[in-house]
């Protein structure tokens, strides 16, 4: 009876040191959101919006000044941050279709993958678009492997691209929600098939008109990119995805509440086509760019709420960020172009996504951890590549020699211990243009492409000459001054150069 009580005692012990120790590791919380601009929120200068709930997680936390997405655009900038590895150094990374392979290899270290091994619970839900399946595309009436579950995530929930691409569906774990089996999904992104209407053809079925591209089939009254047959049931109604996914990401919180958990909520908002639930439809005065603003605020706002009803905001680190900066008419007719008025998506910067000008990478960066870190303003340098490296450190993980290549350890600037983040920034623009900001100086590397897309209006900063700006006293980048400080460019050509030539950053 002693040696059974013994034992119990013994197991009761072990049981509760686990769950201290467990304890002890924050729980960790990316809310993602989709073609957010540096002044989007009030946080940030807006004064035609307001966003109160990302603004309480500013005041309540650290929101920086200096932070970057590694891309212009969304895909390679998702791929950098779960792998520590700049996208452009893996070919095919680019903006990805809706039926791309998974493009995130299987044997490496990604940053769920890591946290696995800390003990952490992960799950991504929300938008994916990196990629599904073997090469030749996912299968989508049966399992879709590989994909998150063989990347390090124990749960996903999500879109399998975007909301302008088909499949519309989601999928859970390996399957498409409530798929019949009887009506088959099948894609195509290069002819059409089937008979179902595409808005270039049947344009009196649209509830939104595509401004450019985006013609081809219609799903809940929007036409898409790409052909799509099949999956009736299964299809998502625009309206309704904010809270569907918002639902989802508190119901993984709940489920995981008592061990540590990542979650990784990839929002939609405020992507194309932009098709905010009723209770937000003309709230902003902005059309339905701003309107999805709104409700973007409201979801940061359900978890955070959340967090506060489970008792777990104190031992929850939550960061808020934006995969590019800001785009106005990216393929629909919105009005975001005519309802804009004096609001300024991109603040003070020139460009937007796409641009390898400031506005198209500098983004919104907001760190909250209540009783760890003093809120405030932080102008460290930090990347969103950085984030691998910097939750390793924090979970006590070493990395090895081929990990997270590119991603520097700037937990004590995310903590707010250091008023210093890492010693240069690297900004990939959507030709694959590559900037490189050092000591508030900006170098951008001669290119050939295009000067404005003009398909948004957007200058994407491409030019035969090298660019150099004075951030400090010019982050509207409006005087290349490379010319008359010819041996600072030649430096910085040069670090950009070996960066480029080494294949990773991190030991350098």
């Amino acid at each position: 009876m002693k040696k059974n009580l013994s034992f119990l005692l013994i197991l009761t012990f072990f049981s509760f040191s686990q769950v201290i120790q467990a304890q002890q590791k924050p729980n960790i919380i990316i809310i993602y959101a989709d073609d957010l601009g540096y002044g989007d929120v009030s946080a940030y200068g807006a004064t035609k919006i307001k966003t109160p709930n990302i603004d309480k997680l500013a005041a309540q936390g650290l929101r920086f000044t200096n932070a970057y997405a590694t891309s212009a655009t969304c895909t390679p900038s998702r791929f950098s941050m779960l792998t520590g590895k700049y996208a452009w150094r893996k070919q095919g990374t680019g903006i990805a279709p809706g039926d791309a392979a998974l493009l995130i290899p299987t044997d490496i270290t990604t940053m769920p993958g890591m946290l696995q091994k800390a003990g952490y619970k992960t799950g991504v839900v929300g938008k994916w678009h990196l990629g599904l399946g073997p090469q030749g595309g996912p299968d989508w009436n049966g399992n879709i492997t590989p994909g998150p579950l063989e990347i390090g995530f124990n749960y996903c929930f999500m879109l399998p691209a975007t909301g302008d691409r088909v499949p519309c569906v989601y999928m859970e774990n390996r399957r498409i929600v409530d798929l019949d089996p009887a009506d088959p999904i099948m894609v195509s992104y290069k002819d059409k098939i089937g008979t179902e209407p595409t808005g270039k053809e049947n344009p009196e079925l649209l509830k939104m008109k595509p401004s450019h591209g985006h013609d081809n089939t219609i799903v809940n009254g929007v036409s898409r990119i790409g052909y799509m047959i099949g999956g009736k049931k299964a299809r998502w109604i625009d309206e309704e995805m904010a809270d569907v996914i918002t639902n989802r990401a508190i119901n993984f919180i709940d489920k995981n509440k008592n061990a540590p958990f990542f979650l990784y909520f990839s929002t939609h908002d405020i992507h194309v086509p932009r098709m905010p639930h009723s209770r937000f439809v003309g709230k902003s005065g902005m059309g339905p760019r701003g309107d999805a603003i709104l409700q973007l605020d409201w979801t940061v706002g359900e978890v955070i709420n959340a967090l506060d009803k489970m008792k777990l905001a104190d031992n929850t680190m939550v960061v808020f960020s934006s995969d590019n900066g800001p785009v106005i008419d990216d393929g629909y007719h919105d009005d975001a172009v005519n309802k804009l008025g004096s609001h300024t998506p991109a603040g003070e910067m020139r460009g937007g996504k796409y641009s390898a000008f400031e506005a198209g990478t500098r983004v919104p960066f907001l760190v909250r951890w209540p009783g760890k870190i003093k809120p405030g303003v932080s102008s460290a340098l930090i990347s969103q590549v950085d984030l691998f490296a910097s939750f390793a450190s924090l979970t006590g993980q070493k990395l090895g020699a081929q990990d997270a290549p590119d991603s520097f350890n700037v937990v004590n600037a995310i903590l707010g211990k250091s008023k210093t983040g890492r010693k240069y920034i690297v900004e990939q623009a959507l030709n694959n243009t590559l900037s490189l900001v050092q000591d508030n100086w900006k170098y951008i590397e001669p290119s050939n492409g295009p000067k404005v897309n003009r398909a948004t209006n957007t200058e994407l900063g491409n030019n035969a000459e090298p660019q150099l700006y004075n951030l400090k006293d010019d982050l509207g980048e409006t005087k290349n001054v490379a010319k008359a400080n010819s041996k600072l460019l030649q430096q910085m050509q040069t670090t950009l150069k070996t960066i480029k030539g080494k294949g990773q950053s991190r030991n350098l």
